[in-house]
């Protein structure tokens, strides 16, 4: 299975940080994790709040664990609110299925791990996210 490194974690993570600040986007939080939901690295801007950090990791940790990028899980969940309920139970709280989940993939299709971005607009931290993840030659499903 292959992953990430932490080096490529944060420079996804400051390509994050560099779009919100060309957009003049609200301070923003973003949490990758690995194929486990494990956090790999987290970083909040200065002025971010610190409850950012469980929406960013909840975000990531709902695109990894259903392979699907936030888009597609906040359709699903505003199809199926009974699933999303569920979901969210049995994932402890730890599931947030908005834009703003992103999953990182190779060239080949291949889930390496996901992130998620906190702070602005649904569709700004979708966004920011997808530039972020492309800015690092990798594909983005979000």
């Amino acid at each position: 299975m292959s992953s990430i490194s932490l080096h490529r974690a944060k420079r996804i993570i400051n390509q994050v940080f560099a779009y919100a600040k060309q957009q003049q986007l609200r301070p923003l939080s973003v949490a990758i994790v690995d194929q486990g939901g494990h956090v790999i690295a987290f970083e909040r801007q200065d002025g971010a709040p610190p409850g950012r950090f469980n929406l960013s990791y909840g975000k990531a940790r709902a695109a990894i664990l259903m392979g699907m990028g936030g888009t597609a899980l906040q359709n699903l969940s505003e199809q199926r609110t009974d699933f999303a309920l569920a979901a969210n139970g049995a994932y402890a709280g730890e599931f947030v299925p908005i834009m703003g989940a992103v999953l990182i993939q190779d060239k080949a299709g291949n889930t390496l791990a996901a992130l998620g971005v906190s702070g602005a607009t649904s569709e700004q931290d979708r966004d920011a996210g997808c530039f972020a993840v492309q800015a690092v030659n990798l594909h983005a499903v979000g």
